[in-house]
This record gives C-alpha cells, structure tokens and sequence, in this order.
C-alpha cells in the first residue's frame, strides 16, 4: 500500500487536482477563521487508529475535511494578519514536484541541478539587495528564524572563531549584541541556543516611529566596551512584525563600520521592497549589511517555509558550518556541499517554488503585486481615518496600526474585544499587538495579492459594526446599576 498501483494513483491525483483548485477558487467565499474546537478535531482523528487500511480517497477527504474546518484560511482575501500570503500556482506545482522527485540536497552530487537552481536564486535576490553576485554566499533556510539563528551564529564565527573549537568558555568577556522592542523575538531565541543567554540581546532606544535610534546604538556599544563586555552584533529591522516599522540602515551601518561590528539586516518581510523602484530607497544602507534574512514566503507569496540567509562575507558559512563526515559521498567536483555552508544536512529543495514563481512573473510580475498591496494599504489607512479610528504607526508599507479616536479607543478591553469581534464573525481577521509599554492596538496587514478594494472595504464595515458592539457592551458592563426604589409602606404589613 506504500505505492498503489497506476489506476488507484491517477484517481489519486485527479482528486488532489479537484481539491487544491476547488480551494483556490472558493476560499474566498468561506469564512476566514472557522471557529477553533479541540474537541471537534480530536474527534475527526479518533477513527484513526490505523489498525485497518483505509481507502485512499477516504483518507484524503479526511485530511481535505479538517484543513476547511480547522484552520484560519490565511490565503483568504481578508485575511489581514502575520505575513502569510496567498501561495502563488506556480509555487503550489513546485512543492509538488519537489514531493515526488523528492531531492537530497545534502550534497552537490546528488542533486546538481537542485543545488544550483538555488544558488541562482540566491545570486539573483542578493543582486536586488545591492550584493555583488560574484562575490555574495547564500542559503535556503525553514524560515526567518533559521536565517535569523545563521546570522548570529555566523557573526559569532566572524568575530569569536575560537569558539568554533573551544566554545563560549575560550571567551574572557560577555558578547552581546544590540537589537530594539521591534526586533524579531527569534533572536532571543537564537541567543539562548547559542549558549549566549538572553541576557546578550541589548536593546537599543527607537524614535518616534519605533526605528532605533543610531546615537543610543553608539552609546550603548562605547557604555558595554567600558564595562568589560564585548560588542560584536547589530541587528536592523526592514519592517519589523508589530509596526512596520525600517530602521535608518545606512546610519546603524555607519555605526557598525565604525565599531567593526557585524550587521546584519533582518527584512524577512520588508525586504520585497527591494524589488520595486520607487521603494528600493527604503531600505538605503541594506547593501551595506554583514547579512541579510529575507523570507521568499512572505511578500513573494511561495508555500511555507522559505527563508534566505544571504552574506557579503565569503567564507564564513563553511567558517561556521563545515564539517569533516567519512560517510558524505565526494562526487561534487569542487562545488560546495550544502550541508557544509548551513545547519542542516538531509533537507527539502526549498528554491523550486520560488524558481518557478520568478520564471513565469518575473521582477516586473512581483513589483506589480507589491504595488497593487502598498496601495491597499494606503486605502485602508485613508478608510480608517474616514471612519473615526486613528493610525498609529509610521510606514509607508502595507501594515496599519490603529486605534478608536473615542475616549476608549485605546484600552485593551475595547481593543481585544473588537479583534474577538472581528474574528469571530469570520468575515475577516485582524490582530491585536504591544506596539511599546502599555501601548497596543489593532493591527491589518495586507498580505495577500487577491486582496483588492472590495476586501479592504469590507474590513472597514466588519470594524465598524464591531466597534458599536463592543462600545455597547462596554458602556453596560461600565453603567452603574440604578439604585433600588424603596418600597412604599401601605400600613397593612404584618
């Protein structure tokens, strides 16, 4: 039953056929978030006790099932939340081939054309970035946080290369590295994997519009050299995850050159900037990075997960990674190994969907697309505003922070229970976020390029109806209760 035989396959794959075009046709119809029940999915799986074989159209329909009804359609036009697009046709034809082909990227040798389809990717995008792709190194990663964990082990290799044999405890000083309250959280994660410890992040003051401000940076470094601590890391943001917000790049750059400190630029969303013009001036300074995390399955839409690592710095993959394994085939003619320039070994060929999606739409394809999403992000900022609610971020990217303009609008009882609101309803989804201390709202992310105008529009109806409910149930939790009339004494109690 591992292979079924011809017949049973090509009735397989119609079905599979039927089913992934059928979503892509539909989900738009359906609702965003359908309501999440333990319950429910556990017992979808209960029959499954895998004691008898089960058809496998009866299996699939299962699995088809529980996927409608028991996740948040993040390809759904008015999905409005984290950076989880619509996956583009060509991106979904990829991850298919890549199933039955099934490469080993572990090495060269065994799959060549694998090997380099993603090293063409990479010259390609780190070309976009301002890097020279003569001399640029990259790769592939399972997401943003795995580029985010390379960065910081490579500029700990750049820096520290004794620890590469010795570990942390060759170190006569703490190394800590700097980052702001926007910067992603996988760097703290990172840290403590790396046996840095939490206690290495230092973080950095930001302006106005939540972007680190490069004097306190320079502080900051001179304050931790005098105290005996050993600066080595500066982690920029192209638009962090709560705000949108795009670090001044040249002036941590500057900073970072002048201390002889490793920079890397974590625009794992904000990077898609880069493939358009007019933006490309966003991100001035980011061909001046050490590294650079950028996620292909953000804003150039592919399936999950596609993460980049790219560097200007030859060599110091295979620094950090490199190892000596007797058992590793050697057919590769003098090309580098993949398991040797990154944490894993055996791993998926992750570049395809993006080869392909690049192949057919081309620069101009994706700069279009980001337009078209910039743009709603402009209508829906200008709807809000029209409506009585006020933005509170500062990006000129499709992400929109916003709270009510009434006397409430602004708590975390009125903000919450309008994303409940919204969610629940299914009509859309949006999210809530810590914007700094004791500073939250609500927050739309246009993420999708099928979201066009009608869904913008019907996210502002979706807000406004929630607004009056939840500003009705607020003021009736909040009414103080009328107090009881006294009874009149008719003279004829007992």
């Amino acid at each position: 039953m591992l292979m079924l035989d011809a017949e049973a396959r090509r009735d397989l794959w119609r079905r599979l056929a039927e089913v992934v075009e059928e979503y892509a046709e539909t989900v738009g119809k359906a609702r965003v978030a359908p309501s999440a029940d333990l319950e429910a999915v556990r017992s979808l799986l209960a029959p499954f006790d895998f004691a008898q074989p089960m058809s496998p159209a009866a299996a699939l329909d299962a699995a088809v099932q529980g996927l409608w009804e028991q996740q948040v359609h993040t390809p759904h036009p008015r999905y409005f939340g984290m950076f989880n697009p619509a996956p583009t046709t060509l991106g979904i034809a990829a991850d298919t081939l890549v199933a039955a082909f099934n490469p080993q990227l572990a090495t060269w040798g065994h799959s060549p054309f694998a090997v380099e389809v993603e090293q063409h990717v990479i010259r390609a995008l780190g070309e976009r970035f301002g890097y020279d792709p003569a001399r640029l190194e990259g790769t592939f990663t399972s997401g943003g946080a795995e580029a985010n964990h390379t960065a910081l082990l490579t500029a700990i290799a750049r820096t520290f290369p004794e620890t590469g044999r010795r570990g942390l405890m060759a170190l006569r000083s703490q190394p800590v590295f700097y980052v702001t309250p926007g910067t992603h959280d996988s760097f703290n994660k990172a840290a403590r994997l790396a046996g840095l410890g939490s206690e290495s992040l230092r973080e950095v003051a930001v302006d106005g519009s939540l972007r680190m401000r490069p004097d306190d940076l320079a502080e900051r470094i001179r304050e931790d050299r005098k105290d005996g601590l050993a600066p080595f890391l500066i982690v920029g943001t192209a638009g962090s995850t709560a705000s949108g917000a795009i670090d001044p790049l040249a002036d941590l750059a500057a900073v970072a050159e002048e201390e002889r400190l490793w920079f890397h630029v974590d625009a794992a969303w904000g990077g898609g900037a880069a493939l358009v013009p007019e933006l490309l001036p966003l991100l001035d300074g980011i061909e001046r990075a050490s590294s650079i995390t950028f996620d292909a399955h953000k804003w150039m839409s592919v399936p999950m997960g596609a993460g980049l690592y790219l560097t200007r710095v030859p060599g110091v993959l295979e620094r950090t990674f490199r190892v000596s394994a007797g058992y590793m085939p050697r057919e590769g003619g003098g090309a580098t190994d993949p398991y040797a320039n990154s944490m894993q070994w055996s791993r998926r060929f992750i570049g395809l969907k993006l080869f392909l999606s690049l192949a057919v739409a081309g620069w101009e394809g994706y700069a279009a697309a980001i337009r078209h999403q910039v743009a709603m992000g402009d209508r829906l900022r200008d709807g809000l505003r029209a409506t009585g609610w006020t933005v509170v971020n500062d990006t000129p990217l499709p992400l929109v922070c916003f709270v009510d303009s009434g006397p409430e609008g602004r708590s975390t009882a009125f903000l919450e229970g309008v994303t409940a609101d919204v969610v629940t309803s299914g009509e859309a989804w949006i999210s809530t976020v810590g914007l700094s201390e004791g500073n939250q709202a609500l927050r739309a992310c246009v993420t999708n390029y099928r979201s066009g105008p009608e869904d913008v529009d019907a996210l502002l109806a979706v807000l406004g109806r929630a607004r009056e409910r939840v500003a009705a149930t607020l003021g009736a939790a909040h009414r103080p209760e009328a107090p009881e009339t006294p009874a009149v004494s008719t003279g004829n109690e007992a």
